[in-house]
């Protein structure tokens, strides 16, 4: 556990998809577009359990959730990226909603796990209705992620999606880029530092697109609704998903966002001769945008490989701090908990009872255990909160436990502390915190 703190070299991957995907219907497959991916990070993947003097690889397999049959291979090939391109949902299954399932073991078929994406909401088609407030699942609000993507002239083998790639925006065929959209303020300076809004994005916004994974962002942006190859400049409905919009770049002469090839240029609209509320585009300045979410693992392996699947994964949701005085009670509110887990905080294990797969109970360590020569809280003291499994996987939270004087009530250190190692002062006149990292 110490050698872990000391360099955090987790084994991570990241599931990256849409939140909608359009149903096939008939003979038609629809793939899901953008196509869901897995990206894998961290040292240790290409280590199995047992030795092998073949070159040992990690594959995968992506599926619906349906049936392993349906599942379609993931071709890594020693790369960290992949992509399954030819997953569709077909009008026979009547599900709402579903959850890709990504099963990954090493070439010598020693298994790895099961993975889960989050959830995805069918749909039968792009809504044409203007949508209601109401409608959450299919409005875009602002803080949420996106990907936009290009097909000219319909194409499937068209498609370019919007990527960073080396600091620079181009428009790749095979890698799509997550970017968070921010609602401003119409009066907004173009600057690094911006001030947001919440709510939902509509039409005639102003808003910036901002890199998840590098947090560059283009210029301030207007969002505005597509009717063909016109731009409607007067329209403020919501934007929905699946819908094809345009980017006008803010306070230019009629510049809209736009792809040439695999380059982001610049393109220059023309106002309509008949209708003064719309102005004419290329399809390169056509753009789909989509909702995305990513499903994050991350686990170590802490006492070497092991025999059996890193999967289920546990998660923690929420903490909560219950009790004081001598004994003060942590209750992880989460998934996939299991009996054979324990709670850590940072190289200290601590007392663990297993209620069921959602909630667990440990018993918050004295402050002592961290400073032994300490008999109450003298300073904050901010140690991370892991789960260890009984082989050894560590998994972590992503939430840490502060222990938090509280102001002058702290007495100072008597000899007749020292000589009755009186230990009550430890609790009852300290403050036990924690948040997320």
């Amino acid at each position: 556990m110490a050698e872990y703190l000391r360099c955090r070299t987790d084994k991570h991957l990241k599931i990256l998809h849409a939140k909608v995907a359009q149903k096939s219907y008939g003979s038609e497959k629809r793939f899901f577009c953008p196509p869901p991916c897995i990206y894998l990070s961290g040292q240790g993947w290409e280590r199995p359990l047992k030795p092998s003097t073949d070159d040992v690889q990690v594959c995968a397999y992506m599926g619906i959730g349906n049936s392993d049959q349906d599942m379609v291979p993931l071709n890594l090939d020693g790369k960290d990226y992949c992509a399954a391109k030819t997953l569709f949902i077909s009008d026979s299954d009547k599900r709402k909603h579903f959850m890709l399932s990504v099963r990954m073991f090493y070439s010598n078929a020693q298994p790895i796990g099961v993975f889960q994406s989050k959830r995805i909401k069918v749909i039968s088609k792009p809504s044409k209705k203007k949508q209601s407030i109401k409608n959450a699942d299919l409005c875009i609000g602002s803080g949420s992620k996106v990907s936009l993507f290009n097909r000219l002239r319909s194409q499937t083998v068209s498609t370019r999606y919007l990527h960073v790639e080396k600091g620079n925006f181009h428009a790749s065929a095979t890698q799509w880029g997550a970017f968070t959209v921010h609602l401003l303020d119409d009066d907004e300076s173009e600057s690094e530092e911006f001030s947001v809004k919440d709510g939902f994005i509509h039409y005639g916004s102003t808003i910036k697109l901002v890199c998840v994974e590098t947090g560059m962002a283009l210029p301030r942006l207007v969002i505005r609704k597509v009717d063909k190859q016109t731009v409607i400049l007067d329209t403020d409905e919501p934007v929905s998903q699946l819908h094809k919009c345009a980017f006008y770049l803010k306070d230019t002469d009629h510049m809209y966002l736009c792809l040439a090839h695999e380059k982001i240029i610049q393109f220059q609209a023309t106002p309509c001769p008949k209708e003064p509320n719309k102005e004419m585009i290329n399809d390169g300045a056509l753009w789909t945008i989509i909702s995305t979410d990513c499903a994050e693992y991350a686990f170590y392996e802490g006492m070497g490989p092991v025999a059996h699947p890193i999967t289920p994964v546990p998660t923690v949701q929420s903490l909560q701090l219950n009790g004081g005085g001598d004994v003060a009670m942590l209750e992880l509110t989460g998934e996939n908990f299991t009996a054979n887990l324990k709670v850590w905080f940072g190289e200290v294990e601590a007392e663990t009872m297993h209620r069921c797969c959602e909630i667990m109970l440990c018993v918050v360590p004295d402050i002592s255990a961290f400073r032994s020569q300490w008999k109450y809280v003298r300073e904050p003291l901010q140690v991370p909160v892991m789960l260890v499994r009984n082989d050894g996987i560590i998994y972590a939270t992503g939430l840490t436990f502060t222990y938090t004087p509280e102001p002058g009530e702290n007495p100072s250190p008597t000899p007749s502390d020292n000589n009755n190692n009186n230990n009550n002062t430890n609790n009852n006149n300290n403050r036990l915190t924690f948040h997320a990292v």
